[in-house]
This record gives structure tokens, C-alpha cells and sequence, in this order.
């Protein structure tokens, strides 16, 4: 156990006994517990494998490389048909953890052996991803937004991509792109 990590587990929460359940598990199987992005990640030769999160109706154990476990349990959810690599395993009770114990330190372990074999996630590349039919319109008729935004590394374009592309209604997707026009140029991505 990681004393930085228990913050954590200590700190109020509906989740409490479940992520001390979930760390018991990722524990057993040898992994090092660290802190990242808020959360306790468990790491295997410094290479992320898992981590525990919460949300408002479930807590998790998020595998960064889900996509290439076996998913016979069927407890493996991909969180949005954007998410390429990582997969959630949910849980809602203590109850879900005991019951399924067995399928999540199985899912921990082979996730252990991905590691070990150096195995990757194959993203799509941007150009995969559809432009949405608005900010091509504007990528055609600006040809420095059009070179600023070719310029971006795909990781960038692929952000914008998807952000312009989730919203559901045109004056929406418009009020994005309108906001992101000046960024693209210089050279930023989303969150920079």
C-alpha cells in the first residue's frame, strides 16, 4: 500500500468499502500502487495496468489496455464508442466485487501479462475519423484554418474531431467550432 493513495480511500464517499475491496484485489496480484490523476493506479514495471475510479452511480477498475482482454465474463464495458483502448469493469455494490471476484482478478492478470508482453492498442488514425460537415465546409473555405489544422499532431486533430462530432445539433456544433477556429491556428489542441 502506497500512503499517497489514501487519501483516497479515506476521504468520504459512496464508494468507500468498494475501492477498499477493489485495492485488496489489485494488491494481490503483486502490482505497485501509485497516485495518478487523482485516483490509486496499480502499475506493473511502471506501466500503468489499472485503476480505480468513481463515478455518481458506479465505481470502477479501469483496465488502459481492456481492449485486448479476453472478454468472456462480459464485465468489460468499452465507456463510448470513442474509447479505443481502456475498459471499465462497474461496480454498483460490495456485492458485485465478492460475486465476481474470481473474473476480475482473471481480467487483472491477463491485463499483467499484456504488460509483460509489450503488447499495444492500435488507435485510428484522424483521418478514421469523420470531419463533421460543418468544420469541413469551414476547412474549405479557409485554407490557413485548413493548414493550421493539418499541422496539428493526430492526437490534436483527432480531439477536435471528436468534440465537434459528439454534439448532436448543427448551431451547437457551430458554436464549437467557432470558439476553437483561433486555437487551431495557433497551433494549440483542446485542452492546451
Amino acid at each position: 500500500m502506497n500512503p499517497k493513495t489514501d487519501f483516497f480511500f479515506n476521504k468520504p464517499s459512496a464508494w468507500q468499502k468498494e475501492y477498499a475491496a477493489l485495492r485488496v484485489l489489485c494488491l494481490e496480484t503483486g502490482l505497485t500502487e501509485e497516485l495518478k490523476w487523482g485516483c490509486p493506479c496499480y502499475l506493473y514495471n511502471k506501466k500503468n495496468v489499472v485503476l480505480i475510479h468513481g463515478f455518481k452511480e458506479y465505481c470502477a477498475l479501469l483496465f488502459m489496455k481492456g481492449a485486448l482482454l479476453n472478454n468472456d465474463s462480459k464485465l468489460l464495458i468499452q465507456q463510448t464508442e470513442n474509447v479505443q483502448s481502456a475498459r471499465q469493469i462497474r461496480f454498483s455494490t460490495l456485492g458485485d466485487i465478492s460475486k465476481n471476484k474470481k473474473a476480475i482478478l482473471a481480467h487483472i492478470y491477463e491485463a499483467i501479462e499484456v504488460e509483460k508482453a509489450g503488447l499495444t492498442v492500435t488507435f485510428k488514425k484522424a483521418d478514421e475519423y469523420p470531419i463533421p460537415e460543418e468544420f469541413q465546409v469551414r476547412l474549405n473555405k479557409n485554407t490557413k484554418l485548413k493548414k493550421s489544422f493539418y499541422a496539428l499532431t493526430p492526437g490534436r486533430q483527432r480531439g477536435y474531431l471528436f468534440y465537434f462530432g459528439q454534439a448532436k445539433q448543427v448551431a451547437t456544433r457551430e458554436a464549437r467550432i467557432d470558439k476553437y477556429v483561433e486555437k487551431i491556428l495557433a497551433g494549440k489542441g483542446l485542452e492546451d
